[in-house]
């Protein structure tokens, strides 16, 4: 499922229909047992085959579903420093799809949320998919990478 920032919705990747344009994986990397989290984005821009990728780790939230949060408004604030105005942000996470399409539903994460919602006006043109985790492979080897990492 995905979510337009003119509110409708469309099923993306489930159904084998790819929006077109400029797109955006990310990935947070959480494990219980580490003091750090992995946050990374991999963004694609089909018209010049170039690609950005920015990665980093912090101190690991309560939940792997924060570090997902956490890495999707880094990415978008990224993409912004960048002027990248239309973007298809991709997650494997689904509840994060959940979350920005219905952000009332998930009250403890409000002031995150808050946040993705004062990105989102930024942009000219934005949406967030679900993408398979077998899809989400470059993002996701570079959050691991960037958990590790102490002082990355």
């Amino acid at each position: 499922m995905g979510f337009c920032s003119n509110g409708g919705r469309f099923d993306a990747f489930d159904y084998g229909i790819v929006p077109l344009g400029e797109w955006c994986q990310l990935d947070g990397a959480w494990k219980e047992s580490k003091c750090r989290a992995g946050l990374d984005w991999y963004n694609f821009d089909p018209d010049s085959s170039s690609t950005l990728v920015g990665a980093c780790n912090l101190r690991r939230g309560l939940s792997p579903l924060q570090t997902e949060l956490e890495a999707l408004v880094w990415d978008m604030q990224s993409m912004l420093v960048n002027n990248k105005r239309r973007m298809n942000f991709q997650t494997d996470c689904a509840d994060l799809v959940k979350m920005v399409s219905k952000p009332r539903d998930w009250p403890t994460f409000e002031i995150l949320l808050e946040e993705v919602e004062k990105c989102k006006r930024k942009f000219q043109a934005f949406s967030l998919t679900h993408i398979p985790r077998t899809k989400n492979t470059k993002a996701d080897k570079l959050a691991r990478h960037y958990k590790k990492c102490p002082l990355c």
